[in-house]
Formats: structure tokens, sequence, C-alpha cells
């Protein structure tokens, strides 16, 4: 039973650390950052053109895309800069007609005269996967500065003229740019997510730039100086998060990540409860290979210690699935026995409220109700807290070094309402894994009941909290996979 106890209160603690490193983020972005510009961690950029036209390269990595890379090219293809200046690089992965449908349309654009270097670069095979695509493009690269956008964004036309100023300063390596959404309203699950992502651009991403902790590279809708990439090793296919491994190891060799949130992107949320899990399932299972593969050399790097703190902290923050997890399934037997430890973790747990109060801040100057913004930090506290089984195996994988494929998360050109992506071959099957959750919404409930009984009061929130998050994730899964197979049942599966 001392065993259980300990793992126990240390699952608490390190919860509490976690929560309090949001509390301390939010402050942070509070204090320094939204108070002092209104959000901004500098004054907008001045667009008009960058004097000397640096050379600029525009990576467009591509597999399976057939729903909006026609979106991504016409976008690319009006940025402002000049064309003599300016490399396209369609790096295609793809084994579907999206291959096809990108040379059919650089065939048209060139049949227009349009002056603009368009290459469409195809591999024999996708080894490495996104870097490895990444890293083969470099090879063909002419560009002094590399701008990467995923098949789901939509850069506006003035996002060179935004970011590539911010590379005056010499020792900049990388800029990266906030984050928007196409479709935010789609449905509950896409407004949870526009908040998660929210609280991560508009608060995180702005209080770590403000006091000079790591900053990572998102992946997309940033821009990096090639003179950096090849300094540090360019692209590398070891961890699931390539942008996160190598924003870490730049900054290691001394360069800068530049966050600029005043310039932001659109990009397409996840409609599907099983698409966001794959797509968190990389960021987790990602975040923790890099934190096993860098965090030696960040203890190593001759800095003070909180920068250290900060990004460990920030490299391992997927370990709270795992923990809550494991805290879910401990309370039966802590609560069975009586255990002491059940005195000190009411005052351990307050740190919870780090989280909430950072999604609210992101809130905070937008136009929606109090209470509207109640509903979707509710839907997000549930989402996040359902997430932990995906997300927990993404973890554990990592620390034990099992291999996975780079699993791309679908995307379906979805605005507005539209359901029209369940006809879609991208479509994804139900994950066997909802009939855990659903086994553990069943198991908190059952809990929350006797908890109830017993007068342990202090429990009845978390355990409500483990309840709706597994219930409303296991439940959408399983509420989508029906409406998928009764929209097919109505006709045949559509490849658009």
């Amino acid at each position: 039973m001392l065993a259980l106890e300990i793992i126990y209160l240390l699952s608490v603690i390190l919860l509490a650390t976690y929560g309090l490193n949001s509390l301390l983020l939010t402050w942070l972005y509070r204090r320094r950052v939204g108070e002092a510009s209104n959000g901004h961690v500098s004054p907008p950029v001045d667009s008009e053109v960058h004097p000397h036209y640096p050379h600029v390269t525009v990576q467009l990595p591509v597999y399976n895309e057939r729903h909006v890379v026609e979106r991504l090219l016409e976008a690319a293809l009006n940025l402002e800069w000049p064309a003599q200046r300016l490399q396209i690089q369609v790096l295609d992965d793809s084994t579907d007609d999206t291959r096809h449908i990108i040379a059919a349309a650089l065939e048209r654009y060139r049949a227009l005269g349009l002056p603009i270097e368009i290459e469409h670069v195809r591999r024999p095979d996708r080894r490495g996967f996104k870097a490895g695509a990444l890293q083969h493009g470099l090879g063909s690269a002419r560009g002094e500065f590399i701008a990467i956008f995923d098949a789901d964004f939509i850069p506006p036309p003035d996002f060179l003229r935004q970011t590539i100023p911010g590379f005056d300063d010499a020792q900049v390596g990388c800029v990266q740019t906030r984050w928007g959404h196409v479709n935010p309203d789609t449905s509950r699950l896409t407004r949870a997510q526009a908040l998660g992502i929210d609280g991560h651009f508009v608060v995180e991403q702005s209080a770590r730039h403000a006091i000079r902790a790591y900053l990572n590279f998102n992946g997309t809708a940033g821009v990096w100086r090639r003179a950096c990439m090849d300094d540090v090793g360019g692209w590398q296919g070891d961890t699931l998060t390539e942008d996160l491994d190598l924003s870490y190891r730049a900054q290691l060799r001394g360069w800068r990540v530049v966050y600029r949130p005043q310039v932001v992107v659109p990009a397409e949320l996840p409609v599907q409860i099983d698409g966001l899990k794959r797509q968190q399932f990389r960021w987790a299972k990602g975040s923790i290979q890099t934190a096993l593969k860098l965090l030696g050399a960040v203890w190593r790097a001759p800095e003070p210690v909180w920068l250290k703190v900060t990004a460990t902290l920030h490299l391992t923050n997927y370990s709270v699935h795992p923990l809550m997890l494991v805290n879910l399934l401990l309370i039966l037997p802590m609560t069975l026995s009586a255990s002491p430890v059940l005195v000190l973790t009411p005052f351990l747990t307050l740190a919870a409220v780090g989280p909430p109060l950072l999604y609210w801040t992101a809130m905070r100057e937008g136009p929606l109700s109090p209470l509207a913004r109640l509903g979707r930090l509710a839907v997000l506290v549930a989402l996040g807290t359902g997430l932990a089984v995906n997300n927990t195996r993404a973890v554990l994988e990592a620390l034990f070094g099992l291999d996975s494929e780079f699993k791309r998360t679908p995307k379906f050109a979805v605005t507005g309402r539209s359901t029209a992506w369940r006809t879609s071959t991208y479509a994804l099957p139900r994950d066997p894994a909802a009939w855990l959750e659903l086994l553990l919404a069943l198991y908190a409930l059952t809990l929350l009941a006797w908890t109830v009984s017993q007068g342990v009061w202090w429990l009845i929130p978390w355990l409500l909290m483990y309840a709706a998050g597994y219930a409303y994730v296991s439940g959408l899964a399983f509420l989508q996979a029906w409406e998928t197979r009764a929209a097919r049942a109505k006709g045949v599966v559509s490849p658009v």
C-alpha cells in the first residue's frame, strides 16, 4: 500500500507543478505582455516591402491532401514577394490522386505564364516522413529563408512582408507566427480546439517570448533562416515532432526563435475526434521523444537554472495525461484505505486552476459573453481529460522507444457547419480505445457515487471532470462513427 501511496502522491505533486507552470505563464502574460502591449510581444511590423528582398523558398509538405492542396497552392502563389526572388516547392509524398491534382494545377499555372518558380518534388519513399520531405527539399532550395506551410494552412498575402523583417537581427534563426482558424464554429469540438490553440499561441508563446525562454517552431506558419538550419544539422526524422526538435537544437546553438502574434495564419481544425486523436498522439509522443533526446543538452547548457526548468516543463508537458490517468485509477484504493495522503492532496490540487485560467485569459479580449466562455472552457476541459488514454499510450511508446508511423491528420476543406467530410475516404474508422474510455467514464461515475455516499466532498469536482471527459470523447467517437456509416449508406463513399 505504501508504494501506491507514494505513486499517488507523486502524481498529485507533479500535476500541481504543471498547473503552477500554467499559472506562472498566465501571470507573465498579463503582467509583461497583455497589459503592456494589448496582447502583442512587439509592435506590428511595418508591412512595407523589405528593402533588399532576400530570396525565399516556400516549402509545402503534402501527403494525400486532395481536399485542400489547390487552396494551399493558390495562397502560396498570392504571396506578395518579387517573383524572381520566390521559389515554391511542393514536397509531395502522396500515394493517392493528390499528386495528379498538383500536377494538373501546376500545368495550369505555367500555361498562364506565371513567373514564379514552382517545383513539384516527389520522393521514391516516405523515409523520415515530414522531416525527410523537408530535408530532401532543401537539396534544391535556393532561398536564404525557408517558409513552411502545412496543407491545411492559408497564409495571408503579406505573410513574407510581415515576417522577413524579423530576421534583421542576425541571431534570429526562426520567426513563428500565430495560428488562426478557418472553421472554429463547425462544432463544439472545433470550438474547444480553437480555444486550446489560442491558449498556446496567445498566452504561452507570448509569455515565453517575453522572458526569452525556449520557444518552439510549431511546424508550419513560420520562416527559418537557411544558415541556421544548416548550422544545427537540418531536419532529423528520429522524433515525431521534428519542429520542436529543430527549434531546441537551434536555440542550444545560440540562435533565437522570435514569435510574431500579430501575424495570423488561419488553418483547418480537425472535425473528427479520431483525427484529433491522431494529431494529439503525434504531438505527445514526439514531444517526449524530443525531451529524451535533448534534455541532457538543455541541462548541460550554460544557461540559468530557471531557463532549464521552464524548458523541462515545456518538453514534458504531455506527461500530465499519464499522471491524470494514474490519479484516477488510484483514487479508489486511496479512499478505501483512508490513506493519510488524502489530507494533503486537496491543497495540492488547487494548482489545477492554472490551465483553466490560462484559457480564460486567452478569451478575455474576445466578443464572447462570460456564459459562452464558460461553456467553451467546460468542453475544452472535458476534451483534455478524455484524451488522456490516447496521449498516455503516446507517452509510453516514446518512453519505451517503440517506433510508429507518422500518421497525418485528415483535412476536408471544412468551413461552416459542413458535414460532407463523413463520405470522404479520408474519414477515419473509430479508434478501438473508445471502449476503454467508455469504461473509464463508468468507473469514474461509480466512484463518484461512492465518494458522495462517504462524504468525501473534495473529490466530487475531479471525478465529475473525469467522468465527463471520458464520456465526451468516447461518446463523440461512437456518435461520429454511426453518423459516418449512416451518411455512407445513403450513397457511395466519395473521394471529394
